[in-house]
């Protein structure tokens, strides 16, 4: 059974710093495109950032400039370093693995922003 642990979150004063963290249970890690996503009350889940199996980078252009995403092949981990967080930024973030055949969940961290 696929599992992916999400790590990290909490509450983080505005223009604080966070690190997600996500473990996954993937025989193949190296050959999934990893992504974060985050879910607002009351709005759709969203790409925050992602990293292919090639290790091309792609990030939300809400997001640009104050996120990266990394991972550690041997670790079956990826990262989201996020900075200068903003309230709006308040939201649950989830990881997502997906590759041709399968795609997969985990169970969210939240992430509040708040003085």
């Amino acid at each position: 059974q696929v599992q992916l642990v999400e790590s990290g979150g909490g509450l983080v004063q505005p223009g604080g710093s966070l690190r997600l963290s996500c473990a996954a249970s993937l025989s193949d890690f190296s050959s999934y495109t990893m992504g974060w996503y985050r879910q607002a009350p009351g709005k759709q889940r969203e790409l925050v950032a992602e990293i292919t199996s090639v290790g091309r980078r792609n990030y939300a252009d809400s997001m640009k400039g104050r996120v990266t995403i990394s991972r550690d092949i041997a670790k079956n981990t990826v990262y989201l370093q996020m900075n200068s967080l903003k309230p709006e930024d308040t939201a649950v973030y989830y990881c997502n693995a997906f590759n041709s055949g399968s795609m997969y969940w985990g169970q969210g961290t939240q992430v509040t922003v708040s003085s």
